[in-house]
């Protein structure tokens, strides 16, 4: 029986694609696989439709952002689990037996990511994991060490999508990935979700896949991922923190946005970051982000508090590097 899904969304991955499919196509068991087209005009969509048949594949008429995408995938899947994967990665063999069995072993959990390790450098770590910290920072944990590191399985804050294994069943009690995002951190926002409701994140090291980044975008720091980053880091406080929880951390946070100004602004892209932090706030303030928000309920109290110790424990883990 097949348990899992993949569903990839796709935008101008050329380049790799083909790479990512053959991958998907060798696991050590059987899968669906769903690509989601966002109006791609480098002959990707093509080379899928012709090469891989087998595959089920969504096609947008505009780039919709990889959240709509991804969604798209998720409401088309059949099965129990859904495999969110980035068109620039190559999965091992074994990687999705490995995350469903992790997901199997914690019926409570709503994702487990996967260890990444990078395409170009595979001596590396591309991520263990997704921690989010009291600065408004998210962070992949061990981003740029030996991908030896990081050997246990344990809970993270949340799953990075370029390859997690999500419960499908749980997207109809949190809601699926947020549309306002179009593009980063919306798997740290469905992830904070998950932990108000109580559903745990989990790390699997096992599962590994190897991931290029930033195939899209062309480079780690950019004004296009800047902007949106910026942005999406003000509306995820907006929608995820309390009130309350907001005054707690308000100091961190203005710490935060201040240090990530005078970074962006050495190189060359402060005007760039501000002008996100200003666009999330205007997000943050309309309709559709006030209707977007979490409303904080009692019964979820001792998750919030749990997130909260995460918030200053993560500060530490990142000033720690």
């Amino acid at each position: 029986m097949v348990k899992t899904t993949v569903v990839i969304p796709n935008y101008k991955g050329i380049n790799y694609i083909e790479g990512c499919l053959n991958s998907v196509y060798k696991s050590s068991i059987p899968l669906e696989v769903i690509v989601v087209d966002n109006a791609s005009a480098d002959g990707s969509l093509e080379l899928v439709r012709e090469r891989f048949p087998q595959t089920q594949i969504i096609s947008f008429e505009e780039n919709k952002g990889f959240s709509a995408a991804v969604n798209a995938g998720i409401r088309a899947a059949e099965t129990e689990y859904v495999l969110l994967l980035n068109n620039d990665t190559v999965v091992d063999v074994k990687a999705v037996e490995y995350l469903e069995k992790e997901m199997d072993r914690y019926p409570k959990a709503f994702s487990v990511s996967a260890k990444l390790i990078s395409l170009k450098e595979p001596e590396k770590l591309d991520g263990a994991g997704d921690f989010y910290c009291a600065l408004g920072w998210a962070f992949a944990r061990g981003r740029g060490k030996s991908s030896d590191l990081w050997t246990k399985s344990d809970r993270v804050f949340s799953s990075c999508a370029a390859c997690a294994l999500y419960r499908k069943s749980i997207f109809s009690e949190i809601g699926y990935f947020d549309v306002n995002h179009f593009a980063y951190l919306e798997d740290v926002d469905i992830g904070y979700r998950a932990n108000i409701c109580g559903y745990p994140n989990r790390y699997v090291p096992e599962a590994i896949v190897y991931h290029a980044g930033s195939a899209v975008s062309g480079s780690r720091h950019n004004e296009f991922k800047v902007k949106l980053s910026a942005a999406n880091s003000i509306y995820l406080v907006y929608k995820n923190m309390p009130l309350l929880q907001v005054i707690i951390n308000l100091p961190f946070l203005l710490v935060g946005f201040l240090c990530k100004f005078a970074f962006f602004s050495k190189k060359g892209l402060g005007g760039a970051y501000k002008e996100g932090l200003s666009g999330g706030m205007r997000l943050s303030l309309s309709e559709v982000g006030k209707n977007a928000r979490v409303h904080f309920n009692w019964r979820h109290f001792t998750n919030y508090l749990w997130i909260q110790v995460q918030l200053w424990i993560n500060l530490l883990r990142r000033i720690r590097g």
